[in-house]
């Protein structure tokens, strides 16, 4: 009995896992912008695999008015850099109440087209030292992985659009 229970919570964690995959490596968002529920192990996993060269995670909430702000120039920027194996994701940390309706619908009155995750946790004291150890919680908060060179940066404040630019240009030009 146990063993079935723990194939079946394996099963659901790939499966998880395998959407969100297969929605970035598409490069192309869902019709309708499908969100991806994550536990912070999935979003950790899915860090350390993925093949992308640059990746964007950007942790917002739809009550944030700057983590609102920042996101059309998140996207737009994303865009400019996908030929360069730039891929952003966008992970919403509300609360389960928003999680999926509210949360879509959020996203599809403002006609973002992403790459949209929510985090299924409730105890920042246990999932923020897992995104990154100085981490209090607060947002907009991104990190920006290296994923050739295994380096990763961790900004816990609005980020604007030329600093961004910057950064995802500093870690293009990393030597491999």
């Amino acid at each position: 009995m146990m063993m079935t229970a723990l194939l079946v919570y394996i099963w659901m964690m790939k499966k998880k896992f395998f959407v969100l995959f297969l929605l970035i490596s598409l490069k192309a968002p869902v019709r309708g912008q499908h969100v991806v529920p994550l536990k912070v192990d999935d979003l950790s996993a899915f860090v350390d695999t993925c093949a992308t060269h640059v990746l964007v995670i950007n942790f917002w909430a739809t009550f944030c008015k700057p983590c609102v702000e920042e996101i059309p120039h998140f996207i737009s920027i994303a865009k400019s850099y996908a030929a360069k194996d730039v891929t952003l994701l966008l992970v919403s940390v509300d609360g389960a109440d928003v999680y999926p309706e509210k949360l879509r619908q959020f996203i599809q009155k403002r006609k973002w087209r992403a790459n949209f995750a929510w985090l299924d946790e409730t105890d920042a004291s246990y999932f923020c030292p897992k995104i990154d150890p100085e981490w209090s919680g607060s947002i907009p908060a991104t990190l920006i992985v290296n994923t050739k060179k295994k380096s990763r940066h961790f900004i816990e404040d609005a980020m604007p659009a030329a600093v961004l630019k910057e950064k995802i240009n500093a870690e293009l030009l990393k030597k491999f």
